[in-house]
C-alpha cells in the first residue's frame, strides 16, 4: 500500500503502518527494528508532531508482505526502551508526506 492510499483510509495513521507503506513505495524491507528507529528519529528531527499511540499488538494485523508478521515486528519494538521504537500517530498531510519520503532508506 502506498502512503497516498494509506492517507485515504484516515489522515491520522500509526507510525508502524506508515513505515511499512513508506518502505513499500521505496521497495525496501520494513522488517528491521533498527531502521524503523532511524525513521522515527528522522521524523522527530524534521519537526513532525508525533503523539504516542497505545498500539494493541494483537490488532496490528498478522501476516503482511512476503510472509512477514507485523505482530512479531511490533512485539520486537515493544521490547525496546528507546523512544524511537514506540508507535506514534502521524497526521499524513502534504508536509508530513514530504518528510517521510525524504527519509534516506539506504541508511
Amino acid at each position: 500500500m502506498t502512503l497516498d492510499a494509506l492517507r485515504t483510509k484516515a489522515i491520522y495513521q500509526n507510525s508502524i503502518d506508515t513505515w511499512i507503506a513508506a518502505c513499500e513505495e521505496k521497495n525496501v524491507d520494513w522488517y528491521e527494528p533498527e531502521n524503523y528507529k532511524k525513521f522515527i528519529a528522522h521524523l522527530f528531527q524534521n519537526g513532525l508532531s508525533l503523539k504516542k499511540f497505545p498500539l494493541c499488538i494483537k490488532e496490528t494485523g498478522g501476516m503482511y508482505e512476503r510472509g512477514k508478521d507485523k505482530t512479531t515486528f511490533a512485539e520486537s519494538l515493544a521490547q525496546l526502551t528507546d523512544p524511537n521504537a514506540a508507535a506514534y500517530t502521524i497526521k499524513l498531510n502534504d508536509s508530513a508526506l514530504k518528510v517521510i519520503r525524504d527519509f534516506n532508506f539506504s541508511n
